[in-house]
């Protein structure tokens, strides 16, 4: 069992800039480097968690268009904890985000941003953007 904790949400004005984190606890069935990881958010009201973006165990990375180029997603191993740099943030980004784990990189194959290949989620952490 995967148990992931997200940190760095809060609220700020358009054209801030935030870094969310999400570190992972340590399984040694799964180890962090083998497992893709995802950010998601749902806005506010809304259930539906969509796609932010996504890094594969290989460091590859994949985005959102509509946080392309403003959100940068890494990750560090070592820590065991994925980040989510968010520069020049507009209302629109206002939601609850949530970290997730696809702990066998099904994804690679089904595509990064299917929310039910993910089988670890994290708890979310809120940023709201006022404009």
């Amino acid at each position: 069992q995967v148990q992931l904790q997200e940190y760095g949400g809060g609220s700020l004005e358009a054209g801030g800039s935030l870094n969310l984190a999400c570190v992972a606890s340590t399984d040694p069935l799964r180890p962090y480097s083998t497992q893709c990881m995802g950010w998601f958010r749902a806005a506010q009201g809304k259930e539906r968690k969509v796609g932010g973006a996504a890094i594969d165990k290989d460091g590859r990375t994949m985005y959102e268009d509509a946080v392309r180029g403003r959100f940068t997603i890494s990750r560090d191993n070592a820590k065991n904890t994925l980040y989510l740099q968010m520069n020049s943030l507009k209302s629109e980004d206002t939601a609850m985000y949530y970290c997730a784990a696809d702990s066998t990189c099904l994804t690679r194959i089904e595509g990064w941003s299917r929310r039910d290949v993910y089988n670890y989620w994290g708890q979310g952490t809120q940023v709201t953007v006022s404009s």
